[in-house]
């Protein structure tokens, strides 16, 4: 037993003299232009354009708000009539600004997104080419009804859950995306927000709608998806094209296995094509609103 653990302790010394040290510098990564585009039915197309930052960049508020594009060429079309977007800017705080490319306003009658249509995005910046295609669909899987009910457990009695019943049509390929609001509040996508129908093709079913998140604020997993009494919630239900739904599947994984090491590594599938990150997405829209009483 001593010779063993002898023997032990003289490999240990043996081993730590044979570490050699290691270093290397990590060249910086390109910096590519990063796209997000929509177009919703009834609404002028928005499209915003940043660049993508290195690994290991530290990301402050002024880093964020140098890092859009400005004097880019984006061109929309529906295959009859092109439009050439403007740039815009929006004020938020502290003298910052976000910058966008939608409809010019001076025009008399402007570009908006019509259902069972496809869309083209152009964009020139820097001598380079960015293209993409979506579809806005047919409104074809809807809310037929909303309400609230009590959660089946916990002691929070100002915590309740809406559920919607959904209407799905027969026939694969109807893919959603969905949002929620309360009061006048923004628009948050919901922790997992898209869905397929491949499960439940053809059905009416009922289902919680979880409450969306700010995915740059700290998310309580045990308390996120719940309302609360008082609350005016407005769900917005999006059918999606495949493209666009591909894109959130693979980016909302991504987002859910950040510091998990068990987790596989994930490919965003992004429909821009060019060399651009993100995507180009069109959204046929339903809205559905519930004042949960106090």
């Amino acid at each position: 037993m001593k010779r063993t653990l002898l023997f032990v302790v003289v490999f240990a010394f043996v081993w730590a003299g044979c570490e050699k040290q290691v270093s290397f510098q990590l060249d910086n990564s390109e910096r590519l232009v990063v796209v997000d585009a929509t177009i919703e039915d009834g609404h002028s197309p928005m499209v915003i354009l940043s660049r993508s930052f290195d690994y290991f960049s530290k990301i402050t508020p002024e880093l964020l708000f140098n890092s859009f594009v400005h004097g880019a060429d984006v061109t929309i079309s529906d295959g009859i009539t092109s439009n050439k977007l403007k740039e815009y800017s929006y004020p938020i705080f502290g003298g910052a600004n976000v910058y966008y490319y939608t409809v010019d306003s001076t025009i008399g009658n402007p570009f908006r997104g019509q259902l069972n249509k496809s869309y083209s995005l152009d964009i020139r910046v820097d001598g380079k080419q960015y293209t993409a295609t979506t579809t806005i669909p047919a409104l074809a899987k809807t809310i037929d009804s909303i309400w609230w009910r009590k959660p089946a457990y916990g002691s929070d009695s100002t915590r309740v859950i809406v559920m919607t019943r959904v209407i799905d049509p027969p026939g694969l390929g109807n893919y959603i995306r969905y949002f929620t609001s309360v009061g006048k509040g923004p628009f948050l996508p919901g922790f997992t927000s898209v869905y397929d129908d491949e499960i439940i093709d053809g059905s009416t079913y009922d289902v919680e709608v979880e409450k969306g998140v700010d995915r740059n604020a700290e998310i309580d997993l045990e308390d996120y998806s719940f309302f609360h009494r008082g609350d005016t919630v407005t769900v917005k239900f999006c059918n999606i094209d495949k493209a666009t739904f591909d894109f959130w599947r693979t980016m909302e994984y991504s987002y859910s296995s950040i510091g998990n090491p068990f987790s596989s590594p994930t490919k965003v599938l992004s429909n821009i094509k060019g060399g651009a990150l993100g995507y180009f997405g069109g959204y046929a829209v339903q809205y559905k609103s519930l004042i949960i009483p106090k």
